[in-house]
């Protein structure tokens, strides 16, 4: 089955092809998530948007896929969707639940001229699959809720020059409330974080294995994310809360980790290590190591001849 790829431009075209009434406000708007209308061929359509998505809902009867992974959504939680991101709804054939819950829709040019259009990308969690969705506790739901229902109060009254500024500052807060939820989540699934933990140890391992030094490569953080199947920045924020540093610094350890081994318990020369780390040029392993320990590999190995 050919699935194809449909552009969404404008918050009016979303509102059009869903069934709603045009948005009173052109660059921001609020759904009510169950009076959304689905057309036939929805499931069979890859969607991008041109503007921010933030959703809670409830009863989705389907699963969001984003790439190869998809995830139920029979359960409340947020998810993020950021411009140009693609993703496939998969509605169920025969749903039973009922669809509850809100979409805050924001065209980038709504934050233009404020702090936001600036710092908005400092929000990982618009690079969070849908499998990193946030799992909100009953109080955080209604914290969030409160939010969008101050959003809503505000553009359904006359638009003045004062509204851009404070619904944005109301965006912000609801963006820092969900930075504070999410890690609150890392914390109370450290059970299966921890797994995720050491699935990355393995890896790291299996890439560094001595015995398959004619297929080594340089891991980076990428690599890792789609053998873990979760995105990058959310194995980086996750690893920083476990061990206080990022995906990056993790594999940058293990590498000085298994150079520092290699030269202090090996006759390999500095060349046959460099590969065996899957660096392409001796040069390249040379200057990192310098860079990460303040001295050259021959000076590093120096310390334990005899």
């Amino acid at each position: 089955m050919v699935i194809k790829t449909q552009r969404i431009k404008s918050i009016s075209e979303f509102h059009k092809l869903r069934g709603l009434p045009q948005p009173e406000h052109p660059l921001i708007s609020i759904v009510d998530f169950s009076k959304i209308k689905r057309t036939s061929d929805f499931g069979q359509t890859n969607w991008v948007l041109d503007f921010y998505q933030i959703s809670l809902k409830r009863g989705l009867g389907g699963r969001i896929r984003y790439g190869q992974q998809e995830y139920d959504f029979d359960n409340g939680m947020m998810f993020f969707i950021s411009p140009q991101q693609v993703f496939r709804i998969e509605p169920d054939a025969n749903p039973s639940t009922k669809r509850e819950g809100w979409m805050l829709l924001i065209h980038p040019d709504f934050f233009r001229h404020t702090s936001l259009a600036n710092t908005i990308n400092k929000y990982e969690f618009f690079d969070y699959t849908v499998s990193e969705a946030l799992f909100l506790s009953e109080k955080e739901e209604k914290t969030m809720n409160s939010i969008i229902e101050n959003i809503r109060n505000e553009y359904h009254a006359n638009i003045d020059s004062y509204s851009q500024k404070i619904i944005t500052s109301q965006i912000e807060t609801l963006l820092n409330y969900s930075d504070r939820f999410y890690n609150r989540q890392f914390i109370t699934r450290k059970i299966t974080n921890h797994k995720i933990l050491t699935k990355v140890e393995k890896l790291l391992s299996e890439y560094f294995n001595p015995d398959s030094v004619s297929e080594s490569i340089l891991p980076t953080v990428q690599l890792l994310a789609d053998s873990l199947h979760v995105s990058p920045k959310y194995l980086s924020k996750l690893l920083r809360n476990l061990t206080g540093q990022g995906a990056q610094e993790h594999i940058h350890n293990k590498l000085i980790e298994k150079a520092k081994e290699r030269l202090s318990t090996t006759s390999l020369s500095v060349s046959e290590i460099a590969f065996s780390l899957g660096f392409e040029h001796s040069q390249s392993f040379s200057k990192f190591f310098k860079n990460k320990t303040a001295q050259s590999p021959l000076k590093f190995r120096k310390n334990f001849i005899n």
